[in-house]
């Protein structure tokens, strides 16, 4: 049948061609200069082939976010404290059923590609963003990332109901330099931690998108990573397609500095895999049109680029008829349906982590509970993030804990107190009083009453102004105030102050971007630059340095009701305090600012200890984006309960929990540590030697990951494994290409229903490198009702059990014995059961191949780099002024005869230089490589130095001093002939 008999003109239109052969045809049929325009987010409309205009990005962390009112779910960091796998996938579906809502509304700018889930690694707890992700565990963030994309994907085996876009790649997480700074990770860490968050959302999810980090890895900007074309494609492969984050092309000239003009960082970015760019539309668009011109880009660079952005659109089902799409007839009954209100509850409430119960004060018996005060700022409010969407109702705590207490005296029984100051706020200079009109307008007068404004202390010098009178916020621009913002929120957090105080009752007041506000003219008030006001006033004698030019600098601050005083009362006459404290997900902490400490803010540590003091029936609600360090909270109040910014049904899942409608079972996805000194360095990413995470951590946590208690006891009984006993080990054994299934019996032993995390970890035994303690290999959130048993299976993979084997640049599973850990969290193991593995030895180091250096057993003051002459990383001393070394353990030298030490190396200063030293790093040295300048660090030479006669298997340590860079080395008799350098 021709394609006129069927009204398909053109080859690409006809759904019974192979998919890729459609886009490829597509693809063909398109000018040069459809493709440049096409290789940005907004693809334009191409009427003459019937392909219409197409955005790619709608943000979905935790529901459809930006478009209109839609379903909100916890953060992600609740998300993942669910261990809740089918509920993560049943998620997913919610929110792609209302992206094809949004979509249905206006396909040109509601795309179906959506910017979720975040799946970096959260090994810092101060990283800004910590809202957005799953955790410190790359399991636990594979696990639930990979359903959670299962569910916005669909389960069509031809079309996609929408598409996931995992971000950031690659080691993204900090946010303080994320622009021009550098994740050093080495091979190891890259392997076993970074990259395998990533992996099971591409082979078992199949994520059909992917956006790279701001971030440089290993001195390489994100969007020029081999890693997105050799792992992510080669080795996983991934057939979707990869969007660079917003504004980074553009950033490699921009914040990296890495090239002088765009055009080579634009064509580079397209041969490294960026095939949607997220910039600047027409610079982007000259810089491809320069890089063709130039030869830098080829047409067929394009084509590969966009084969992988139209084959998802394919897939999204746009070029295909509508009745062949069961997604296309998703339409608005399925936005916000009754389904996903009970499905965002359910998440609510099983994300919540109960801390600490003492004495089995919670859950609250309603007859029983007497009068309750309910305390904080947190208790009345429902906080959105950045990625937030509208949520269409929100039910706050207090809201729902009255309602659980209903009757005639549940306005009695409880009392709310938020424990915020009200404040006056006077000129210092003149005694004008601040004054607000009903237009939201800010003056400075002697005449009348001043505005009383409550006043919120986030801590780290952080306050909001609120208008009870208006409802709403204090707010700034660059030059005035007014009192017009709805909520503290926006990119830039407008509505965030510094009051700070200067002496003799003074306080300078500043902005959200630290410019002070100073009282002008005729009763005005004004935004000035700071170095246009006597910001020294700190410093000095505020008496004589509070005007300019008769202008206030500096305000009185004046208490009109004490919150402090008010909270301490309501708890005295209560017989339960409930305090609610925690953070705002967009101050002291966001995308752009990493967090300024661990702790809660200083006023309401006090307020937690003075309501205690008065009320020993304390129980402490902590809502939070990310851990905290409360070691005096966990050390004297008798219950905590943890839950993140838990959306739309936030209060009432917290009151379901509190009065034991719902017993929590929630889960810590990150180790609380006690104090923010066990952290090193946020920007160092190697988690093995510093310690980090449950896995290498050995210090004492708040918290260990996995954490969280439940109202009714659970007891675990008879781990044990199919695989058969070995004779000559006495011990289960089996081969590391093996499967294992795992099982475990769990009773409740409780008088209620209740629901537990089983959780399994493997111990490794005696190993060439440095293991984890433990690491998580399985988990099942299970129900039970009272008194049953259930038995619980796992089934695990060996070959998951393998390290990077960095002496051969493959995975490795090590022989030896492997213990199996079965319990409720990292710390509270229940049941050992050993296991032998027969898997490999790794072999020696033979002397005589080339060594990258990268490929190092351990290191100090050692940075990773790049070396553009080829896609290995370099290591250079941490800073020129240190020596820094790497060494490489057991390397065989009787295979050749080592005689000479050569090195490919680039040298940056006179006394750059490289010594080799074995089995020990401050032993003598027995070679030299003076380096000294090169021509520059990209400027690479093959040097050679003579080695006096070692023999036998002994450690190599390579110490590097000033501005060196070493890319590989080689020890032997002829290395050149030997090693594969290039001159």
């Amino acid at each position: 049948m021709s394609h006129e008999t069927t009204g398909i003109e053109y080859l690409f239109q006809d759904p019974k061609i192979h998919l890729d052969e459609r886009v490829r045809d597509l693809v063909s049929r398109l000018t040069l200069e459809e493709k440049v325009e096409s290789m940005l987010q907004y693809q334009p409309a191409i009427d003459r082939l019937g392909v219409a205009a197409y955005k790619h990005g709608t943000e979905a962390a935790h529901g459809i976010a930006w478009l209109g009112e839609a379903t909100s779910f916890p953060h992600p960091v609740g998300l993942a404290c669910t261990w809740d796998t089918e509920l993560m996938r049943q998620i997913g579906s919610v929110i792609a059923d209302e992206a094809r809502v949004y979509y249905r509304r206006d396909p040109k700018l509601n795309g179906l590609t959506l910017w979720a889930p975040t799946v970096d690694m959260e090994r810092d707890p101060r990283w800004g963003r910590n809202e957005e992700a799953y955790g410190e565990d790359p399991y636990l963030t594979g696990e639930l990332s990979k359903e959670l994309v299962k569910g916005i994907q669909g389960d069509h085996p031809v079309y996609l109901k929408a598409v996931a876009t995992l971000k950031h790649f690659l080691g993204n997480n900090n946010e303080v330099d994320r622009g021009i700074g550098s994740s050093s990770i080495d091979p190891r860490n890259l392997r076993e931690y970074y990259l395998r968050a990533f992996e099971k959302p591409f082979t078992e999810g199949g994520a059909q998108s992917m956006m790279t980090s701001y971030n440089l890895i290993n001195g390489t900007p994100a969007t020029l990573y081999h890693g997105v074309n050799d792992i992510v494609r080669g080795e996983w492969g991934m057939d979707g397609f990869v969007v660079s984050d917003a504004g980074d092309v553009m950033g490699i000239v921009n914040d990296h500095q890495y090239y002088d003009s765009h055009t080579p960082g634009v064509a580079e970015s397209i041969r490294a895999g960026i095939d949607s760019i997220t910039d600047d539309a027409e610079l982007s668009k000259q810089a491809i049109r320069e890089a063709l011109a130039q030869g830098m880009l080829q047409e067929e660079d394009l084509d590969r680029a966009l084969f992988h952005t139209f084959r998802v659109r394919f897939r999204l089902g746009e070029f295909d008829p509508a009745a062949d799409n069961p997604y296309t007839s998703i339409g608005e009954e399925a936005l916000m349906t009754e389904q996903a209100r009970e499905l965002s509850l359910r998440a609510a409430r099983e994300q919540i982590v109960l801390l600490k119960n003492e004495h089995e004060l919670l859950p609250l018996n309603p007859a029983r509970c007497g009068k309750v005060a309910v305390i904080g700022t947190h208790g009345n409010e429902v906080y959105r993030d950045w990625y937030s969407g509208t949520l269409p109702y929100r039910v706050t705590p207090l809201e729902a804990i009255r309602a659980k207490l209903e009757g005639e005296d549940a306005k009695e029984r409880v009392v709310y107190r938020d424990a915020k100051n009200r404040v006056t706020l006077t000129a210092a200079n003149d005694g004008a009083k601040l004054a607000v009109d009903s237009s939201g307008e800010m003056r400075l007068s002697q005449d009348g009453e001043p505005t009383v404004l409550t006043m919120t202390d986030w801590g780290y010098g952080s306050v909001t102004l609120h208008d009870e009178h208006l409802g709403t916020y204090v707010t700034s621009d660059e030059e005035t105030l007014r009192v017009t913002a709805d909520e503290a929120y926006g990119w830039y957090v407008k509505e965030v102050f510094g009051l700070t105080p200067v002496g003799q009752g003074e306080h300078l007041w500043t902005t959200w971007n630290g410019k002070p506000v100073i009282a002008g003219t005729e009763g005005s008030l004004k935004v000035v630059e700071a170095e246009k006001s006597a910001l020294n006033v700190v410093e000095s004698n505020a008496s004589t340095a509070s005007t300019v030019s008769g202008q206030s600098q500096t305000f009185q601050v004046e208490t009109v009701s004490d919150g402090l005083a008010e909270a301490i009362a309501a708890a005295q006459a209560a017989d339960t305090a409930i305090v609610f404290v925690g953070n705002h997900p967009l101050i002291n902490g966001k995308e752009e600012n990493d967090r300024p400490g661990l702790e809660l803010a200083a006023s309401q540590q006090r307020l937690i200890e003075e309501v205690y003091r008065v009320n020993p029936n304390t129980i402490v609600v902590l809502t939070g984006s990310y851990p905290f360090s409360i070691p005096w909270v966990q050390e004297h109040i008798p219950a905590i309960v943890y839950t993140s910014h838990a959306g739309q049904e936030h209060g009432t899942a917290i009151a379901d929990v509190l009065f034991g409608d719902y017993a929590p079972a929630g889960r810590l996805n990150m180790t609380w540590v006690q104090s923010e000194d066990q952290l090193g360095d946020i920007k160092d990413y190697d988690i093995i030697r510093g310690g980090r995470t449950y896995q290498y951590f050995e210090g004492e946590s708040l918290y260990p990951f996995g954490h969280g208690l439940t109202y009714s006891p659970f007891e675990y009984n008879d781990l044990r494994t199919d695989a058969p006993k070995d004779s000559v080990k006495s011990i289960a054994a089996l081969d590391a290409v093996d499967t294992l299934q795992v099982w475990v019996e769990v009773t409740n032993r409780g008088l209620a229903a209740g629901e537990e995390v089983v959780q399994l970890y493997v111990r490794p035994g005696a190993s060439r490198v440095k293991r984890p303690l433990k690491t998580l290999c399985g988990f099942q959130r299970i129900r039970l009702e009272a008194g049953e048993t259930r038995t619980v299976s796992f089934t695990i993979r060996m070959k998951d059990w393998a390290i990077w084997d960095v002496t051969r640049d493959c995975y490795c599973v090590e022989s030896g014995e492997y213990t199996l850990l079965a319990g409720a969290s990292s710390a509270d193991i229940r049941l050992e059961h050993p296991v032998y593995v027969r898997g490999e030895v790794i072999p020696p180091r033979q002397a005589g191949r080339s060594i990258r250096a990268e490929n190092f057993d351990d290191c100090s003051d050692i940075v990773l780099d790049e070396s553009k002459e080829q896609r290995e990383a370099c290591v250079r001393p941490r800073t020129p002024q240190r020596s820094g070394w790497i060494a490489f353990h057991g390397v065989d030298m009787d295979t050749v005869s080592v005689v000479e030490l050569q090195c490919r190396v680039s040298g940056d200063s006179s006394d750059a230089t490289i010594e080799l030293r074995l089995d020990a790093p401050d032993s003598e040295a027995v070679a030299r490589v003076n380096v000294g300048n090169t021509g520059g660090a990209q400027a690479w030479v093959t040097l050679s130095e003579a080695v006096h006669s070692v023999s036998g298997t002994r450690d190599v340590y390579l110490l590097l001093s000033g501005e060196v860079r070493l890319a590989h080395f080689t020890l032997g008799a002829n290395a050149t002939e030997d090693s594969g350098f290039q001159a």
